[in-house]
């Protein structure tokens, strides 16, 4: 009989070994697990996520089917407990100990909004409104209410806001809003235009920063090519300087607004609008574009030449000149370039 028993506890002993072995190495094989990852999905972790809603998580959003091992196991390993939230890209994510890696290292994954040199702040906004993993806060919201959530300068007299965010690639995170990424360009501008302007020229007939920042958008319009930039620069000042109409065309065109569709006419030139300045003498009212640090510190700092007039010159750049007749037989070559090798083709 105490041979029976003693057989029996030691089958039972072995039995709960064996079971506790098993488990065991179920455990501690479990970060190996492959996950099924589609390209593209993100893992969004709540803050106070704890080690049994991480599993749950997992679950869910079908990464893993079973994943009632993650708690045992991070209490085995409980450096891999320290859970961040944010929302996590899987891409390159291949089993279990990739993924725990990943959200204790809190590396979320990051969007990018692009914006252009030369755009408007209506474009500006299309392209936020359209930007995903971005909460929108400013939907519905006016220009003016914009401008006051920024805290823009009210030195101004407006709250027009164009000109007053820097072009460039913006990285953000889900958790970001559109208010926080225009604040980030908006003080990279701001950064930049009381550089330009602490630097500037002390002869420039300009009164204060927006006006350069004006200046440095007519400039943005009329050439992207930095070596040109302190020649149009040059121009536009010396055409202040001496009372003259700075006219040109980007002004009308943004005057125009919706009005505009591809080409200028003699009739458009003679429309008044607050930014036509073949009608308006000195600078528009408010900037027409977003600008670039070369052309602010272009307009800071313009060539030291007396031109007065420029026209493109069909190779993407432009012909300045000093007088009319020099500037009319610029026009000309350009016309005869152009019939040449624009029209010629239609």
């Amino acid at each position: 009989m105490r041979k029976a028993i003693a057989v029996v506890c030691t089958v039972l002993v072995v039995g709960i070994g064996f079971t506790v072995w098993s488990g065991y190495q179920k455990i501690t094989q479990f970060p190996k697990q492959k996950l099924t990852v589609q390209a593209g999905q993100l893992l969004d972790v709540p803050r106070g996520t704890t080690t049994k809603r991480l599993a749950k998580l997992i679950e869910e959003d079908h990464i893993l089917a079973d994943a009632s091992l993650l708690p045992w196991y991070l209490k085995l390993h409980p450096e891999l407990g320290h859970i961040k939230a944010g929302a996590y890209s899987l891409n390159g994510v291949s089993d279990v100990q990739d993924l725990l890696e990943l959200v204790n290292k809190g590396k979320e994954v990051q969007f990018q909004a692009r914006f252009i040199q030369g755009t408007t702040f209506k474009e500006w906004r299309q392209i936020l409104d359209k930007l995903s993993h971005l909460k929108h806060t400013l939907l519905g919201k006016t220009d003016a209410q914009i401008y006051a959530l920024l805290g823009l300068p009210t030195t101004t007299g407006n709250t027009n806001l164009e000109g007053w965010f820097y072009p460039d690639t913006y990285s953000y995170t889900p958790d970001s809003t559109d208010l926080e990424l225009l604040k980030r360009a908006s003080v990279r501008l701001q950064r930049g235009l009381a550089e330009a302007w602490e630097s500037r020229a002390k002869d420039l007939p300009l009164k204060t920063p927006y006006d350069l920042l004006i200046l440095a958008s007519l400039i943005q319009k009329e050439t992207s090519l930095k070596e040109e930039q302190p020649k149009v620069a040059a121009v536009f000042v010396n055409r202040l300087k001496k009372g003259m109409r700075l006219q040109t065309d980007p002004t009308v065109i943004y005057g125009m607004g919706d009005n505009y569709h591809g080409n200028i006419r003699k009739k458009d030139l003679m429309t008044p609008t607050p930014y036509n300045t073949y009608i308006i003498n000195g600078l528009p009212p408010t900037p027409i574009a977003m600008v670039t640090q070369s052309v602010l510190e272009a307009a800071a700092h313009p060539a030291d030449i007396k031109a007065l007039f420029f026209v493109a010159d069909g190779t993407g750049g432009h012909k300045f000149s000093d007088t009319l007749s020099e500037h009319n037989q610029a026009v000309r070559q350009y016309l005869q370039w152009y019939r040449q090798h624009i029209q010629g083709k239609k």
